[in-house]
């Protein structure tokens, strides 16, 4: 059974080239799944994923640029028959915390026939290091909705751990992990912990949705700013104001604080110009 691989989905966005890489240190058999991988993967060709499923044990599932775009639910739906008739034994899917329909995706998951793991995450801490919120910190603001609405923002390393825990260990099948970060944070509190990471000034800037969603399109286009505004607005009403316990369930120990991921960013050189 080891010797069939992992596939891994996006295995060049921010989470798959984590849980490919982890997978990959420990000698594992691992099939990258991307447009331009050995055994292409493409969302937007489903000839493409019956190919890079077949002879897979498991996969790692992630649609981008996310499960809230209108028709991913049902591509999502397709990709779980293909992986039940050419035998995938384990889905684990990343999914969004408080998105209507990214729990439509999940219950997709959870019929589908194949035995499954569901991660449900929190704001990624990456968005401000490797994402659409990178530029603006590096011109010492942080532009952003919501008003003073909280939110346990979770490290991608702890989402990459719990996925490979899932695909790899016993005891996570049929399970649900609402990941988070260890305490509520404001984004003006996450700007007063990347100033201090960086050592210069970092202001929030409370402003309206609409503004964020120019700003998300003069960064990635109106494809990515319309996704990610339908998703602010979804979930920075409160919703999700609380902490959850998914990566002490998953991985026996606590999540990492937003504190401790902004200074290991700032130490590899995330906000640098060059960088």
């Amino acid at each position: 059974m080891q010797d069939r691989p992992i596939l891994v989905i996006g295995a060049t966005g921010k989470t798959g080239r984590r849980v490919a890489s982890r997978l990959e240190a420990r000698g594992l058999p691992l099939r990258r799944g991307a447009r331009t991988s050995a055994t292409p993967f493409d969302w937007e060709a489903p000839e493409t994923w019956a190919p890079a499923l077949r002879g897979a044990r498991a996969a790692y599932v992630t649609y981008f640029p996310d499960l809230a775009f209108p028709g991913a639910v049902e591509k999502l739906e397709s990709l779980c028959e293909t992986a039940r008739d050419v035998g995938v034994e384990h889905l684990v899917l990343l999914s969004g915390r408080g998105e209507h329909h990214a729990q439509l995706g999940e219950e997709v998951v959870r019929h589908s026939g194949v035995d499954f793991t569901i991660v449900r995450a929190a704001w990624f801490a990456q968005n401000f290091s490797e994402g659409y919120l990178r530029d603006p910190v590096l011109a010492g603001v942080l532009p952003m909705p919501g008003g003073d609405i909280a939110e346990p923002i979770i490290d991608i390393d702890d989402i990459a751990d719990v996925v490979v825990a899932a695909l790899t260990e016993e005891g996570h099948r049929d399970a649900l992990y609402e990941v988070t970060g260890p305490r509520l944070m404001t984004f003006a509190d996450m700007a007063g912990e990347l100033s201090r990471a960086t050592g210069r000034e970092i202001r929030h800037v409370p402003i309206s949705f609409e503004a964020f969603h120019a700003n998300v399109a003069e960064a990635g286009g109106t494809f990515v700013a319309d996704v990610f505004t339908a998703i602010a607005r979804e979930t920075l009403d409160g919703r999700n104001a609380l902490t959850t316990d998914g990566v002490m369930r998953a991985l026996g120990r606590p999540p990492r604080d937003f504190a401790d991921f902004a200074r290991a960013a700032a130490r590899t050189g995330a906000w640098t110009s060059a960088a």
